[in-house]
């Protein structure tokens, strides 16, 4: 079942939630695997559709946990999004189905918010633990008033320790149910926003990187189109027996990151 590489890559992108933590724990080998990998002379970026944290609040978890880096060296759904649409509507008035970090990447990036319906140009639907009611009415209102429609991420739960939280998918299908309108464009993997993010970023083509993350639907799927090369941990949100059943065929399975070190 286990299949691992044999040989290095110039460049590792990893997932985080259930790939190389769960909650406030580094999970089994995470820390030995990247160390080797960093020690090898090889690059390591990280790749998140969770817009609950800044990519400078991801730096210092990663740091506070062992793995010293850069916010330079971390892209997650938010700073995709800001960067989408600053192409399609700069300065635009958005009304946010989301959670502080994201709203601050947003007006970082030159965005500003209301809540009047006539007002909005854009509704951003997102992972959301203060969703209510409320919420879902002004984004009724102001798509059916003409506002565009984008989400972060269609991730359908956060892997947590104990279990999970419920994610984007849930705040996408509320709003496409009330308002009979399909999301326009989510920007999280395995889009080719975040895909041309992260490949802009390494300034590598793609065969000499290496996708590994703990979802086959959003990472292994993101690696594969990219034309990397695909790894799935199974210490997050897929089993071996679903990884069997998928139809996302993965080039290596790992039981965590130390098997994404080549055997010597």
């Amino acid at each position: 079942m286990i299949q691992r590489p044999t040989t290095f890559y110039d460049a590792y992108i990893f997932d985080l939630d259930g790939t190389v933590y769960l909650g406030d724990a580094l999970l089994p080998n995470a820390q030995r695997a990247i160390t080797t990998i960093r020690t090898a002379g090889k690059r390591t970026v990280f790749l998140s559709n969770n817009p609950t944290h800044t990519r400078f609040e991801y730096s210092r978890k990663l740091t506070r946990l062992g793995l010293p880096t850069p916010p330079e060296d971390i892209l997650n759904s938010s700073v995709v999004m800001v960067d989408c649409l600053r192409h399609t509507l700069p300065h635009a008035k958005l009304f946010v189905c989301g959670e502080r970090p994201l709203i601050d990447d947003l007006r970082a990036g030159g965005f500003s918010f209301s809540d009047n319906p006539r007002e909005i140009a854009a509704v951003i639907a997102s992972f959301d633990r203060t969703f209510v009611y409320a919420k879902l009415q002004i984004a009724f209102d102001a798509i059916r008033a003409g506002a565009r429609f984008f989400a972060t991420n269609a991730d359908r739960y956060c892997p947590v320790p104990g279990g999970g939280q419920p994610d984007a998918a849930s705040i996408i299908a509320a709003i496409e149910a009330c308002t009979n309108t399909r999301c326009e464009a989510v920007v999280g993997k395995p889009s080719i926003y975040m895909t041309n993010a992260i490949l802009h970023l390494l300034q590598m083509p793609p065969e000499r990187c290496i996708m590994t993350g703990d979802r086959l639907e959003t990472d292994v799927q993101m690696g594969l189109t990219a034309g990397m090369a695909a790894a799935l941990t199974l210490t997050g949100a897929t089993t071996g027996q679903a990884a069997q059943a998928s139809a996302v065929k993965p080039h290596f399975i790992l039981n965590d990151l130390g098997d994404l070190l080549p055997e010597r």
